[in-house]
């Protein structure tokens, strides 16, 4: 029997992963299982857990990393933080290597000093706050964001729930639920200003940030997703960020999205036809988003020329 066998015939269903005892119930030595890790066919990821690195793009590498680690702490472990807001595709965080895991408060914390990137954690956690998320336990996507949001600073705090809110993962409805979630907690003072802050409209993490520089700046947008038309109605362009009275857009240019031949044109085209209608057009980066007084300052002289 080969290794792809036993990944096709035990891991299916289970996210690719093999357990050390799955392997040796199908037949196969400790002798074997480390032949295969020391010759790059199978990875180690989690203690006893292996995945089939041949077949397994990044992405999949990474989810059976996450399963892996969550049922090596047992059943009642779950996914939580960036970990959980990762599964759920929330965009805002910095990327990370790191697991976050969480096991129940009544049970000793174990401790993994030989898997550096598995972050243990003990939260309270109610049985409503825990989903699956592609066959893992995972809080569910509002209670990762009011966890999250108490651990990290305001804007990529804005970002993920723009992100999440963005994606339908919950209302703005359900937004007024996390005040309860988070009260008492260290940071929820903080936090609350931010959930006031949070806009579904926001495409990405780049249009948040660049939206919160102005508002910081001074120079707030009063239209996100700006459609603007022709007096036959005839849709020219959708501007991310948008100041009516200025005839002025904003967009905010992505790394991913703007950077086929295809979407090169498409950007020029859209462009060319805003300016003809009267509008005016600045683009900016991530990096702009990093210089505070950079992009408020370009929106105000555009908005108030010499």
């Amino acid at each position: 029997m080969g290794d792809i066998d036993l990944l096709s015939r035990v891991a299916a269903g289970r996210g690719g992963v093999v357990s050390t005892a799955q392997a040796l119930a199908a037949g196969y030595t400790r002798d074997q299982i480390r032949h295969f890790v020391r010759s790059g066919r199978w990875a180690r990821v989690a203690r006893g857990r292996f995945v089939l690195t041949g077949e397994a793009d990044v992405r999949r590498l990474r989810r059976a990393r996450i399963r892996a680690a969550v049922e090596s702490l047992g059943p009642a472990a779950v996914a939580v933080l960036d970990t959980a807001a990762e599964l759920h595709g929330m965009a805002g965080l910095r990327a990370t290597s790191r697991i976050h895991v969480s096991v129940p408060v009544d049970q000793p914390r174990p401790q993994r000093r030989n898997d550096p990137d598995l972050v243990v954690h003990q939260l309270t956690i109610g049985p409503r706050d825990v989903c699956v998320v592609a066959g893992i336990p995972a809080t569910t996507a509002i209670r990762t964001a009011a966890d999250v949001i108490l651990r990290v600073d305001r804007y990529p705090a804005v970002c993920l729930l723009d992100s999440a809110l963005n994606r339908q993962l919950f209302t703005d409805a359900d937004i007024a639920a996390i005040p309860a979630l988070i009260a008492g907690r260290r940071g929820a003072v903080a936090a609350r200003t931010w959930l006031a802050e949070a806009d579904g409209r926001a495409q990405s993490p780049l249009e948040t940030r660049s939206r919160l520089r102005c508002v910081d700046g001074g120079v707030p947008p009063d239209a996100l997703q700006l459609e603007v038309r022709d007096d036959d109605g005839y849709l020219l362009g959708v501007g991310d960020l948008g100041w009516r009275a200025g005839r002025l857009i904003a967009e905010a240019d992505g790394r991913a999205p703007h950077r086929t031949p295809q979407a090169l044109y498409e950007d020029r085209v859209r462009q060319n036809r805003l300016v003809n209608a009267g509008w005016r057009v600045l683009r900016f980066t991530w990096l702009d988003t990093l210089r505070p007084d950079y992009i408020p300052e370009t929106v105000r002289q555009a908005l108030h020329p010499r």
